[in-house]
């Protein structure tokens, strides 16, 4: 399973990604405390603007015929962009799936680039700093920064790199 291709989603994958955008609503909540809606739905704020265009894009992974998940990226037309929301099944995580489709998509979008997680989230904070190692070298900065209207959470640790497309290659093996 480590073959991973990875396309602008378009309208006709809305659905995949929307089945797909619920199973990363339910990993998350563990970190933020978040239950579903009464109609076992969660917050799609991301997921609206992800389709709606007007600066961000949405990327559909998948490997073989499989969805194997998605990259919401925003701030395309401005200085920094921003991987929102980035997500890859259980099944298929450290097969080396996301690294791919992370240096697939910088490599897309040229500039400076930053990724908020969760220090609870372990998984995430090994994952996001190898890539930034692997993008960026050193040159890649950590920070933490508050959670935008949510003070009883911790707060969110935000990576912050600079790539050009000569500077991206691929991750080889599962560390």
């Amino acid at each position: 399973m480590s073959d991973v291709s990875v396309r602008l989603a378009t309208a006709d994958d809305r659905p995949v990604v929307e089945r797909l955008w619920l199973m990363f609503q339910h990993d998350m909540s563990e970190f933020g405390g978040r239950l579903p809606f009464p109609d076992g739905s969660f917050r799609r704020e991301r997921l609206e603007a992800a389709f709606a265009g007007a600066g961000w894009a949405p990327y559909l992974l998948t490997s073989g015929d499989r969805p194997a998940g998605f990259a919401f990226v925003r701030g395309l037309d401005g200085p920094t962009r921003v991987v929102n929301s980035f997500f890859v099944v259980r099944g298929a995580r450290r097969a080396g799936i996301g690294a791919r489709a992370v240096l697939e998509v910088v490599a897309r979008h040229p500039g400076r680039w930053e990724v908020a997680f969760q220090d609870a989230n372990a998984g995430a904070v090994r994952f996001w700093r190898r890539v930034a190692e692997k993008v960026a070298g050193e040159s890649w900065t950590e920070e933490r920064r508050p959670v935008p209207n949510r003070p009883e959470l911790p707060p969110d640790v935000w990576i912050s790199f600079l790539t050009r497309p000569q500077h991206v290659s691929p991750i080889v093996g599962n560390r």
